[in-house]
Parts: structure tokens; sequence; C-alpha cells
């Protein structure tokens, strides 16, 4: 069946599934859960995981992390260039269950972001990581406060 999540990747994977499958006689899946994906605008968009809306019908209590900022490589130019980061939270396991960045390397960023929450990566784990400073990536890791 196709037409499921229409991305090169996961056309891709779904394509190493069926030569599994045929060839090797290995009964695999494609799980089309979390995929990371990437608008690559002028800035980027990146997303993983749930949106908010999506969170709040899934989950009884979800909390939202975000972040506006310039980043520290804009200040030297003369732009007015904005990052928005934004972490989803299953609040009863803790666990990350979106993430949202538009701004520059949100492609870059996010697919690393998509890879925790592949292995169930949760606020507290984000919270005792030691950020990579000065990037934009290191705000991931900082954002203590839920704004709800």
């Amino acid at each position: 069946m196709t037409n499921r999540v229409n991305l090169t990747p996961v056309a891709l994977a779904e394509g190493m599934v069926l030569a599994r499958t045929l060839y090797n006689q290995q009964s695999s899946s494609v799980d089309y859960n979390g995929i990371p994906t990437c608008i690559f605008s002028q800035p980027n968009l990146g997303t993983v995981g749930l949106t908010e809306e999506e969170a709040r019908e899934r989950y009884n209590d979800i909390g939202i992390y975000k972040s506006s900022f310039k980043p520290m490589k804009m200040s030297f130019m003369q732009s007015d260039e904005k990052t928005f980061m934004k972490l989803v939270v299953e609040k009863t396991t803790d666990r990350v269950v979106g993430v949202h960045m538009l701004g520059p390397d949100a492609g870059e960023i996010i697919q690393g972001m998509g890879i925790a929450m592949k292995a169930g990566a949760t606020k507290s784990q984000f919270d005792a990581t030691i950020g990579i400073h000065p990037t934009a990536a290191e705000e991931f890791v900082t954002m203590r406060n839920p704004a709800s």
C-alpha cells in the first residue's frame, strides 16, 4: 500500500521492508510514528511527533515548553530573524511527544530530536543534558518552565 507518508526517506524504508520480506524472508514493517520532517523554507520549519493539539486530544495532561530568541550567530549581523522552539511533554510519563522548531538549521536539529524521541526521551533527560554553547540547539535542553 502506498500514499501513507509522502517523503523520500519513508519510501526508501518501505522499499527496504519489501526487499527484506521478498528476498530474505524477514517480515517487518515501517514505523510511521514520529517521522521527523522539515520544510526547507527560509527559515526552516522542522517538526517531529505530535502537535500540541494532537497531544491534547491523546493525553489527559500535557506540558508545553516554548522559547523564542535571536540566535547568537545572528547577533553579529543586521538580521531580525528569530528562532522559535516548542517541546510537547506528556506529564504522566514525562515523555517528550513532540518537538517543533522554526529557525536556521531546524532540519539538522530536528533529526537529532527524532532519535531522542524514538528512544523514548523524557523531559528530565532533556533537562539533565548539558547543552553545547553557543548553539540554538542548546535551548531544547534549557527550557525549564512550562508555558502551559
